[in-house]
């Protein structure tokens, strides 16, 4: 076993031209061409304060407020300034004035050129908040005076998060948003997509959990009405039925039988309908064939009992 007097961790974290080596409770700091020199605990809880504060001020928009409290962290903990905290300072002020396209670039700039920097989890969760406003309907400034709805930015920057971030959280989260924004916005075949990535990449867990309900929920809802053709239909089910294995506790809750039943009733009335066409044609033989259809494959549906009143009716005739 290691000696007492030997310490159990050591830390490097590198900042910019500065770096930051954690001996147990003290940090120690170094700057290119200096002198080593400690950051007690005292001073590190200081700075994760004020940096909190900065941050409730940008959430209300208290930009002159938001300044000052910045310049008078640079002069107050002047040990652990450096260029990415000027980037980060710019990025907040132009949040805190909603110039959220501008402060994305910004933040951008910060996760680039400063990959290691103590603020780089800080400035990828403000670019989230900018694009789950995005996706959400927030409006961006294209032109001086003209302002249309960010959802493309929104996907764009949850994009370059979900690089980023991989299998963090934050990543996942990234990648969920926008399946879930396209999906409210009607884009059903886009959402499929993006839920599919989603499972392939996280099958198990909640997330795997939640991508096969989506998945099931796009294709089902996709599906335009007994006109067009029933392949959305027979995925859903496909994927609500896998669900209803996979997970039969949560099935119940997300009413899946209650899915299932539905699309029942709408794969029966698709055929009923196509025998319906063929019967106002004056082919009796092939809608014959579609009601008898129905009366075999759904025989307890709706449209069951539509195709056997048809039927019947075509006997007396």
């Amino acid at each position: 076993m290691f000696g007492n007097n030997i310490r159990l961790m050591t830390i490097i974290v590198l900042v910019s031209s500065v770096t930051l080596v954690v001996f147990g409770a003290e940090t120690w700091r170094i700057e290119e061409g200096r002198e080593w020199s400690a950051i007690s605990e005292g001073t590190e809880a200081g700075y994760v304060l004020a940096v909190s504060e900065i941050k409730g001020l940008v959430q209300e928009g208290r930009t002159e407020a938001v300044k000052k409290a910045l310049a008078a962290l640079k002069e107050d903990f002047p040990e652990v300034a450096g260029p990415d905290l000027d980037v980060f300072m710019e990025a907040e002020v132009l949040f805190s004035e909603g110039k959220f396209t501008k402060a994305v670039r910004a933040y951008d700039r910060l996760l680039t050129e400063y990959p290691s920097s103590r603020l780089y989890e800080a400035a990828l969760e403000r670019e989230f908040a900018i694009a789950t406003g995005f996706l959400g309907g927030e409006k961006k400034q294209v032109l001086k005076f003209f302002k249309i709805r960010g959802y493309s930015e929104g996907e764009k920057v949850m994009g370059r998060i979900a690089d980023r971030a991989g299998d963090a959280p934050i990543g996942v989260r990234a990648n969920v948003a926008v399946a879930e924004s396209l999906e409210k916005r009607g884009k059903f075949e886009d959402a499929y997509q993006e839920w599919s990535e989603i499972s392939s990449r996280w099958p198990t867990g909640r997330t795997g959990r939640d991508s096969l309900l989506g998945m099931a929920r796009c294709k089902h809802a996709a599906y335009r009405g007994p006109n067009y053709s029933v392949s959305n239909l027979i995925s859903a089910r496909s994927y609500y039925e896998n669900f209803k294995q996979r997970y039969p506790r949560e099935a119940e809750s997300f009413d899946i039988a209650g899915k299932l039943r539905q699309i029942e009733e709408q794969q029966a009335y698709k055929q009923y309908s196509t025998g319906e066409y063929y019967k106002k044609a004056g082919n009796d033989e092939s809608a014959r064939f579609y009601y008898e259809m129905v009366l075999e494959g759904w025989p307890e549906s709706v449209a069951a009992k539509m195709a056997k009143e048809a039927t019947s009716e075509g006997d007396a005739e």
